[in-house]
């Protein structure tokens, strides 16, 4: 038996939420007792009912609108952005000391940016396309080489031609 090529799609490479840290979704859960607070005065089951709604509301609102970067069918994807992987040069993971600067002292102010606070990790990469206005795009992850290796393998997909 012979197994042929079959019509699937080129499957998802890459793909984080760049959600908040658990110490970040604790402090905005606070929200909910203060705001069961302001309903104190009126009524203790309304101040309980709309302390836990606004607790558990703000806390689900930081996860789902939290940005998506994603490495998928040869384009990047990062947050609202997207370009082609082919429109991409050699991508600079970075972490520790290094990301510290390649966020703040060493970027571009032209550049495109999705930064994260609490997520260590930076990932530059310099645009090839001469006519962009924009360098290079800076990302936040928690996993840099991982990000660099999916940009770059979708990058030598689309330089291969398919046989």
């Amino acid at each position: 038996m012979q197994m042929g090529r079959c019509g699937i799609r080129d499957a998802t490479s890459y793909r984080e939420r760049l959600s908040p840290s658990l110490w970040a979704l604790v402090g905005a859960a606070v929200c909910g007792p203060m705001a069961a607070l302001v309903f104190a005065p009126v009524d203790r089951t309304l101040s309980l009912v709309a302390g836990a709604v606004v607790g558990i509301g703000v806390v689900v609102a930081l996860v789902a609108f939290s940005p998506v970067v994603e490495v998928r069918d040869g384009v990047l994807y990062a947050g609202p952005a997207h370009i082609d992987v082919a429109l991409l040069g050699e991508p600079v993971p970075a972490s520790g000391e290094q990301a510290r600067l390649a966020r703040g002292a060493h970027v571009d102010r032209r550049s495109w940016m999705l930064l994260r606070g609490g997520i260590d990790g930076v990932v530059t990469i310099p645009l090839a396309d001469p006519d962009d206005p924009t360098p290079s795009w800076v990302i936040s992850t928690r996993t840099p080489d991982r990000l660099s290796a999916a940009i770059r393998r979708q990058q030598v997909r689309r330089s291969i031609p398919y046989r």
